[in-house]
């Protein structure tokens, strides 16, 4: 007889609630979870894939071992004795900075990918460390950092209750949302115009979106930072500035004026390609709304200028008064933050306090680019990355120049994988680690609750048992983690169990905290879960916002409201209708009593309440104040001045995003492939008549990182002077085993990039807005 069973959907950033019907060991149906507190019901095509991605036949089973130069199958045992035998002995001849970790997109989609990094990199002491955020967000972490002192402290629109929203350089309506976590992002922005309110999407192509708004502008790409400097300039010069509250909190608004004296509307409208009037037209209509919230995404990020964007954008939000106050932009407070501490001054946020070993790129929030991975690992000489652990990574596609990268690989002494399929990287591990599919491994969302447009929180125990032979994920990791520090063959609790101390001593030796003075031991005793990761998590949720905290009388009076900002896990370093309005939702639960066996007692989730206001709380400038023009910032803005001269590229590329992809970890699952899920090269009919280009025919695609070939798509949904080409194709290397995207291969948009073209401030790779040349093939 089938079952049910409910699981929070991993596969994107809305985390909604689904409901799985099971068969034996195998999920054969998915639909919305009606009750679940948060997405109501609502359902992607993702997420109605969610059997296809589990039950994919080309998941690995078993560990895999490089021997005579050939991956073979070989018993989980043999795996870690390959690691233990290679790491440690590399580690001990070159030193830790001989490794190098790689982190991708997954890992904040899964339990083990948020637990268990933070702890390698520990084990290891390596500063090599490149994940997918310099290819995504790191913008908005150093914009944050820089602002509000903590990299974390992520504002989100507040989309149920504002009155204007504007959107640059997002498309939720098919990515679901980024930076900003709400199930149905269509039926809420479908809602705000329902209840009177104002859409207005900046984008240089008519996506779906944009479609929606009432107000749609097409700039070139690449300018988001000068048309927001320009919003900004008027503003001031208009004197539509109203701080409100804020202006207690913030420091700098005086020398704001002078520092964007320059950015007229009139400046700056050449090198947007938009007029003077629209943009003064934008900046009054966004200070008269009566809320209003600017959100900017990866269009925005992944560009020359993407944390002068990230930051404008909260300018803008500061200077309407719209930042942390209902209908503007908020600060969540998750069940897994820290509780509050007393508001005051902080360590503030550093940039730069090492540089990678080649280019001498500087760190941001203790990363380095990813696109200066290649050059670490192929250059000689001390300090050259022999070792590499990827963990749901696959930079030879997300990466500027994967053909490069793909050749030092090869090159490595030795290179772990953790991932379930043999894809463009990990086909050159000496080791690879699969873990379970999703239905067999437990859920919560660590960092997606951070960024959730409403404070709730939902645990999924495992849907279907763990098969025979496989490892659950956090089991892994944990080993992994022995592994490179020479205690392979110690219980992988251990790992867990040292975690879980450190969290308790350092909470009982803070003098803000209530614990201050309690024995860890004791109260390690009295936590409840049946493994390590969910003691861990009853932990966090313990000493978090809403936790019982043991007992303990709360730190501070309306601590659920006051709390400071997000943390990473336990504190370490590392298609249904859309409904007008949502449902009202049951009142928070009183902050002192959240624990695991709460959370396990409401399959549904818990309703923490709406997002409230929580400065000065969660501020750590070194001020204790916003510090609304940083240094970092005020040095970048002569180089965003110069580009006001620059004579713009006949034509410059874009990306995309459709609603059945994510990056290139989706392209293996046959419900999600085909349809106008394609790659193509979209062009302008315009540019196509120029050009003699031809709807359906290839074209050649040339840029300073090598040239493609690629079917042209005619279609005026691109401005002219723009193409856009998706990212994460490129399924066409020997030595993978993903027999449905190789059917359908695509091309490596990154390969058009050499990785020269960064993000000075936060080393992202500009992925957008780069020039390009096009060329008809007979």
């Amino acid at each position: 007889m089938p079952r049910t069973a409910l699981r929070i959907c991993p596969l994107c950033e809305a985390t909604c609630g689904l409901t799985l019907t099971i068969e034996g060991a195998t999920v054969t149906g998915a639909r919305g979870d009606r009750d679940d507190v948060f997405s109501r019901g609502f359902i992607c095509p993702k997420g109605a894939a969610f059997g296809g991605l589990d039950a994919d036949p080309d998941r690995l089973r078993t560990p895999l071992v490089r021997r005579d130069g050939r991956l073979q199958e070989a018993t989980w045992e043999e795996a870690y004795q390959a690691i233990a035998d290679a790491v440690p002995a590399l580690v001990g001849a070159y030193g830790p900075q001989s490794v190098g970790v790689v982190l991708g997109n997954p890992n904040v989609h899964t339990m083990a990918g948020q637990l268990y990094p933070p702890l390698l990199l520990k084990a290891l002491g390596t500063r090599n460390l490149f994940t997918a955020s310099t290819l995504d967000q790191m913008p908005k972490h150093v914009s944050s950092g820089l602002l509000f002192g903590d990299p974390f402290a992520i504002p989100v629109p507040d989309l149920d209750r504002t009155d204007f929203l504007l959107l640059l350089g997002a498309n939720p309506v098919e990515s679901n949302g980024s930076l900003c976590t709400a199930p149905d992002f269509p039926g809420r922005l479908k809602a705000l115009r329902a209840r009177g309110g104002t859409l207005v999407v900046v984008d240089p192509r008519r996506t779906r979106t944009a479609k929606l708004a009432d107000r749609h502008l097409a700039p070139r790409p690449g300018s988001d930072a000068l048309l927001l400097a320009a919003l900004a300039h008027t503003l001031l010069a208009e004197e539509l500035t109203d701080p409100g509250v804020l202006a207690e909190h913030t420091q700098g608004i005086g020398e704001l004026a002078e520092a964007l004296g320059s950015f007229t509307p009139e400046a700056v409208a050449p090198a947007c390609d938009l007029t003077a009037e629209e943009i003064r037209d934008l900046a009054r209509d966004l200070a008269a709304a009566p809320t209003a919230a600017v959100y900017g995404r990866i269009g925005s990020c992944t560009v020359e200028y993407g944390t002068l964007a990230s930051w404008l954008v909260d300018v803008l939000n500061i200077l309407t008064g719209n930042l942390d106050r209902p209908g503007g932009a908020l600060f969540p407070l998750s069940a897994t933050d820290r509780a509050p501490r007393p508001a005051g001054p902080g360590k503030g946020f550093s940039l730069g306090r090492w540089h990678s070993r080649v280019s001498g790129h500087p760190e941001a929030k203790a990363e380095l680019p990813m696109a200066a991975l290649a050059e670490e690992i192929e250059t000689p000489g001390e300090g050259r990355i022999r070792a590499l652990i990827s963990i749901a990574a696959n930079p030879v596609l997300s990466a500027p120049d994967g053909r490069r990268l793909d050749e030092a690989l090869a090159g490595l002494d030795f290179m772990v994988s953790i991932d379930p399929y043999l894809n463009e990287t990990s086909r050159h591990a000496h080791v690879v680690l699969p873990p379970a599919p999703p239905s067999q491994s437990a859920h919560f969302d660590f960092s997606f609750n951070t960024f959730a447009i409403r404070n709730q929180v939902r645990y999924s125990p495992p849907a279907v048992p763990l098969e025979d032979g496989r490892m659950d994920e956090c089991e892994i990791h944990a080993r992994l983690v022995l592994a490179v520090s020479g205690m392979h063959g110690t219980d992988p609790v251990a790992v867990d169990d040292l975690a879980i101390g450190a969290t308790l001593a350092r909470e009982c030796a803070d003098p803000d905290s209530p614990l201050r003075g309690e024995d860890p031991a004791r109260l390690a005793g009295l936590l409840t879960g049946g493994s390590g990761p969910e003691r861990r998590l009853d932990l966090m949720l313990r000493l978090g916002p809403y936790g019982d905290r043991f007992g303990a009388a709360p730190s501070l009076p309306g601590s659920a409201a006051t709390g400071t900002s997000p943390g990473t896990p336990d504190g370490a370093a590392g298609p249904g209708p859309a409904p007008a309005a949502p449902a009202p939702a049951p009142a928070a639960p009183d902050p002192g009593g959240l624990g695991l066996e709460q959370l396990r007692a409401h399959p549904h989730g818990i309703d923490l309440g709406p997002l409230r206001s929580r400065l000065p709380g969660l501020l750590k400038t070194r001020s204790g104040r916003i510090e609304l023009l940083p240094d970092p910032i005020a040095a970048e803005l002569p180089r965003l001045r110069r580009a006001l001269a620059d004579r713009p590229a006949a034509l410059v590329l874009v990306g995309r995003r459709h609603l059945r992809s994510n990056n290139s970890w989706l392209h293996n699952v046959p419900a999600l492939a085909g349809g106008s899920n394609r790659c193509t090269l979209q062009v302008h009919p315009d540019d196509a008549a120029r050009l003699g280009l031809t709807d359906g025919h290839p074209a050649r695609i040339t840029a300073g990182g090598g040239s493609l070939e690629v079917p042209v798509e005619v279609t005026d949904t691109v401005r002219a002077g723009v193409v856009s080409l998706p990212h994460g194709w490129g399924h066409d290397r020997p030595g993978t085993r993903l027999s449905v995207a190789a059917a359908t291969p695509g091309v490596n948009v990154n390969q058009l990039l050499d990785g020269s073209r960064l993000d000075p401030l936060s080393g992202t790779a500009v992925l957008n807005g780069f020039p390009v040349a096009l060329t008809p093939i007979p």
